[in-house]
């Protein structure tokens, strides 16, 4: 079986002072098989090529959307991405199939840790609760949402760690691409954080 094809969107509006973001692109980028996409770098005037946006969707089967998790949300040229190239009657609506069966999923990078993205903590929701609008729009567009990926406390973070959440992304990347994974057992996980890469595919393997 061929492996998917795997697009990475990376929205960031202020990169170049983004110390987690640099190594974990960095990572990635150096990976075979994938498409990776600046953003920002694309469209700096905001001015979207929707047909070439949908003809890039249309010859992946895996679209993460890599961005700063900004007031609990996306940065705005993601927002104005969503809102143009996955249009009525193409992604969502009548006669609106073209993306059925792909995946999608979020890779962040947070300012707040985790203890403070809780119930009980100052933002009372989780990421994965604030990331629910992501979920629905794959929904509507019948794409298969995966949980997301979330380097938390971003700011504050050590050399080694960011390198640790680097291989990581790496890790999540290689194990989309390359395995039959189970996706209803998948999609029942909060975030990739919670998942031990060494027994991703005891876990998540379809057997045969």
């Amino acid at each position: 079986m061929s492996n998917k094809k795997l697009l990475i969107l990376f929205f960031h509006p202020r990169f170049e002072d983004s110390r987690v973001n640099a190594r974990l692109v960095e990572g990635v980028k150096q990976l075979r098989d994938i498409t990776f996409r600046d953003m920002y770098e694309l469209y700096p005037d905001f001015n979207i090529n929707v047909e070439f946006e949908q003809a890039q969707l249309l010859a992946h089967d895996i679209v993460i959307w890599h961005h700063p998790f900004y007031w609990y949300n996306c940065p705005p040229l993601m927002k104005q991405w969503l809102d143009l190239v996955l249009e009525y009657g193409w992604a969502y609506g009548k006669n609106g199939n073209k993306l059925s069966g792909k995946w999608a999923m979020n890779v962040i990078s947070s300012g707040g840790n985790f203890n403070v993205y809780q119930k009980e903590g100052r933002n009372r929701f989780t990421h994965r609760e604030f990331l629910n609008s992501f979920d629905q729009t794959a929904h509507l567009c019948q794409m298969e949402y995966l949980p997301p990926f979330i380097v938390p406390g971003a700011n504050k973070l050590s050399a080694s760690e960011i390198e640790d959440y680097m291989i990581r992304y790496t890790q999540i990347v290689h194990f989309l691409m390359n395995e039959q994974i189970d996706i209803e057992k998948l999609k029942l996980v909060e975030n990739f954080n919670q998942l031990n890469a060494d027994q991703w595919e005891h876990q998540f393997y379809k057997m045969q």
